[in-house]
Order: C-alpha cells, then sequence, then structure tokens
C-alpha cells in the first residue's frame, strides 16, 4: 500500500509539473507553425538583401576591427575580427578561438593552459558557442556567406521577405531565415527554420539596435515568445 501512495503522489507531481509544459507548447505550436516559405533565387533577392546591408551600413561593419559582447549573461566574447581570433569565455574557461584553423586555438582553465582531450573538447564547445551567439549579433552581415542561398518571398500582405538557408557552414547546415523590413530596409525581425528549434517559423524581433563606435550597427537584445535573448554592453571598434 505504501509503495503505491508513493506512485500515486509522484505521478501526480510529474502531471502537475509537465502538464502546463505541454499544454503551452500545444498552444505555441498550432499558433506559430509555420511550413518553410517558398521564394525564387536570383538579381531580386540579391538586390534585397544588398538594401539591408546598405541600410546597416555594411561596410562600418566590414571596416570594424574589435567586437566584444555578452550573450544572456553567460558567455563573454572579444573578437578580434582583422586577426581572426575571438576569445571565448565561460564558467572558468577561455578558449581564444582561431576562427581561421580551430587547431591553433588556446585552451585556458582558471589561466591554466590545457592540452590534450579536455583542451579538444573545450575547443568544440567554444565553436558551437561562438557560431550561435555570434550569429545573434552579426546574422544580417552574413547573408552572402559562403554557402547561403538568398530567395525572394512575396508575402500574403504583398510585402517583400528574404529568406537565407545556409546549405554548408556553421554547426548546424541546412538552417533558413526569413527577414522582414521595415521602411528603410533595415531588418525589424526574421522567422527562423532551424534543427534546434522543435517549432517552425517562429519570430524574433532585431529592433534594439545601437551605432557602435566603428559606425556598425549591432542589436542589443531579441525578443523571442516571452523569452528576451541579452547582447550585454555590445561595443565596436576600427
Amino acid at each position: 500500500m505504501k509503495s503505491k501512495k508513493i506512485f500515486k503522489i509522484a505521478t501526480g507531481v510529474i502531471i502537475f509539473l509537465t502538464l502546463p509544459s505541454l499544454l503551452f507548447f500545444g498552444f505555441v505550436f498550432f499558433k506559430y507553425n509555420e511550413e518553410l516559405p517558398t521564394g525564387i533565387q536570383g538579381e531580386k533577392a540579391d538586390a534585397l538583401a544588398y538594401r539591408m546591408l546598405d541600410a546597416l551600413d555594411y561596410d562600418a561593419y566590414k571596416n570594424t576591427n574589435y567586437i566584444e559582447w555578452t550573450y544572456k549573461k553567460r558567455h563573454h566574447f572579444e573578437w578580434k575580427k582583422d586577426e581572426n581570433i575571438c576569445d571565448v569565455f565561460w564558467k572558468e574557461y577561455r578558449v581564444s578561438l582561431n576562427l581561421k584553423d580551430y587547431k591553433l586555438s588556446k585552451v585556458f582553465v582558471h589561466s591554466f593552459k590545457m592540452k590534450g582531450e579536455m583542451a579538444d573538447s573545450l575547443i568544440s564547445e567554444a565553436i558551437e558557442i561562438f557560431n550561435n551567439d555570434s550569429f545573434w549579433l552579426v546574422a544580417p552581415y552574413k547573408v552572402f556567406d559562403k554557402g547561403a542561398e538568398r530567395r525572394l518571398v512575396t508575402q500574403s500582405n504583398g510585402e517583400e521577405a528574404l529568406l537565407v538557408t545556409y546549405s554548408s557552414g556553421g554547426t548546424t547546415p541546412g538552417d533558413s531565415y526569413l527577414w522582414l523590413f521595415d521602411e528603410t530596409g533595415k531588418p525589424k525581425s526574421f522567422k527562423m527554420w532551424t534543427s534546434l528549434l522543435p517549432i517552425d517559423g517562429l519570430e524574433a524581433s532585431w529592433s534594439d539596435w545601437i551605432t557602435t563606435d566603428s559606425g556598425a550597427q549591432l542589436p542589443t537584445f531579441h525578443k523571442l515568445l516571452i523569452i528576451g535573448l541579452e547582447m550585454g554592453v555590445v561595443k565596436a571598434t576600427k
């Protein structure tokens, strides 16, 4: 009898904790889940991408040599963009990530340099962290990266949007993003079709922009449903 009572209590606790989450997921899924839109590749899609880059002053970003930010108060980055080196900090780790040749990266734990399997594992983790967290900072500037496919999408309201699919590169190749714009051609949000999200077509804001010391425009915050993605104090210099 005692074991039955314990089982009932445990089952009740599990249902109490998981049912609201399941209901919320179901609500979000049916409200927001969308099929990946179709679009047309070619000059018009590229022109829309160039319009976005012009609105953000791509030249200023291209000439930026150093960028610093903190993603969700968990990961800190000091990116020497001109040297292809980014120092990635989290917990007690620092990985000086060589973005041109990962094998040349350096790993530190509590300021002690590490080698071997642990160093290799931390380098792999730093690569994933950088790929994800830097995308939330500089994604608009990556629309002409190698492996990026651009498509013009005409929405139901008649407005044009830019669908970018990364067929290669990064941590999760195959992900797609639909950029939505304001009247100036500046991105205001994107919708996502990624392997990491269980719901397709979720929309995140790209509206909290600042103009940095280098002239590059970078976001400081994103809103995804009820979740806030903070970029911390964003700095960029020439």
